[in-house]
């Protein structure tokens, strides 16, 4: 009699962790992946489609934006705006059928900032969790939104910014905060608002001293930070525009900096076997931007460490948009123009180059064993991880695309420039 009820309790528990590992890969909560890695936590993923092969669903997406979806459960996220920026939109689909569960305008704008040609009114990606997902479109506005009757819990509309070339930085959640960067050309700050009400928990401005000097135009800032453990005390890594600033995530405190250079930082920072990796925005030569580095830092430090903790640097075509991968210690960056290059990610020792079709915005994503690069006319290569290069198939869907694919259970959505598909 004893050794059934053990026999139920296992099978209990076994039930329970294969219900938590489906749910695990149901869920794709924020920009880059749930744990913003990059990392898709997928057994298998689709190697071969098109717009018409392997195509579970395709459905529209009103007004444009570059922003990449989120799921939890069966809803698949994604923010939207007027090409003009005169209304902005959430969108929520069924993950199973496609079918439009709801669309509704969050925010409007009568004289809307200018942005760059290539930006959008809704890049930044929302994030997601039981029962709430949040949209943030800069300083045009963020909100928290109910995912099971679609109410708008709270917005605000009051965290003005310059953004100059338009809105780009993902919202993160962290406990009960959520965190936004809204770095423009005047007064950059962090903000970490209580993700219940909306209220303000902390701000932190990006020291006057050291930014007032500076051209309003190199003091922006696109990139959406990450959250780190480092002995014990848990930093929000935000390479903002200049310089790298460790806070205290809990009270917004600057615990380091790290100085690098100027301008449009963009590509998210990593954190892999202790170390830190940034992206250092764009090097300038002769008063005009050239290129950007790619910096390993030892975060334990305080105070300025930029002399004392730097581990390496590299700088032949690093990615100025998409964010690099790690994955079993070799770190895959693909160059805006299509370079492709994997270094050690310990030593940043190059280990191979080989160059792709097109240009990059969309971050590469490791999913199934392989290495997704979508390229900006929607063009994918699916490269083995490896000491050397070695492409596994290629795939064109024919739209343009900046967003990353997004991988639950064995299929990819991808959102393009007019669609949403899921791929099987």
């Amino acid at each position: 009699m004893m050794t059934n009820k053990i026999n139920f309790s296992a099978l209990i528990f076994l039930f329970m962790v294969f219900v938590s590992c489906q749910s695990e890969q149901q869920n794709w909560t924020h920009f880059r992946g749930s744990n913003m890695d990059g990392h898709a936590n997928v057994e298998t993923a689709p190697l071969h489609w098109s717009d018409t092969e392997n195509v579970v669903w395709e459905v529209p997406v009103n007004g444009l934006g570059w922003s990449s979806p989120v799921v939890y459960g069966n809803q698949v996220w994604v923010t939207s705006a007027e090409k003009e920026g005169t209304a902005f939109y959430a969108l929520c689909f069924d993950l199973e059928t496609g079918k439009l569960l709801n669309e509704q305008t969050v925010f409007t704008a009568e004289d809307p900032q200018r942005i760059h040609g290539t930006n959008s009114y809704a890049t930044p990606t929302p994030c997601i969790e039981n029962g709430r997902v949040y949209v943030h479109y800069g300083s045009f506005g963020t909100a928290c939104i109910n995912t099971k009757n679609f109410e708008v819990i709270w917005q605000r509309n009051d965290m003005p910014c310059d953004h100059m070339q338009g809105p780009a930085s993902s919202p993160i959640l962290y406990k009960d905060m959520l965190i936004v960067h809204l770095e423009g050309t005047e007064d950059p700050y962090v903000v970490a608002l209580d993700k219940k009400t909306g209220e303000t928990i902390w701000k932190s401005v990006r020291p006057k001293e050291i930014y007032d000097p500076l051209e309003p135009v190199y003091r922006k800032s696109y990139q959406t930070p990450i959250v780190v453990n480092v002995d014990g005390q848990d930093l929000l890594i935000s390479n903002s525009a200049f310089m790298c600033f460790a806070h205290d995530v809990n009270t917004g405190e600057v615990v380091w900096t790290f100085e690098y250079g100027y301008d449009s930082t963009v590509s998210q920072p990593l954190f892999y076997n202790g170390l830190v990796f940034v992206n250092s925005g764009w090097i300038f030569l002769d008063g005009r931007p050239s290129f950007t580095r790619q910096f390993a830092i030892d975060p334990t430090g305080e105070g300025d460490v930029t002399e004392s903790h730097q581990v390496w640097m590299y700088e032949d075509e690093v990615p100025q948009i998409p964010t690099p991968v790690i994955v079993d210690g070799l770190m895959y960056m693909v160059h805006d123009r299509g370079m492709v290059t994997c270094l050690d990610a310990m030593t940043g020792e190059e280990v191979w180059k080989e160059r792709l079709k097109g240009n990059f915005n969309a971050s590469p994503i490791y999913a199934g064993g392989n290495i997704y690069f979508i390229n900006v006319k929607g063009y994918c290569t699916i490269v083995k991880p490896g000491d050397s290069f070695n492409k596994v198939a290629e795939n064109d869907i024919n739209e343009t695309v900046k967003a990353v694919p997004v991988f639950v259970g064995d299929k990819m959505l991808l959102r393009t420039q007019k669609h949403l598909f899921l791929f099987k």
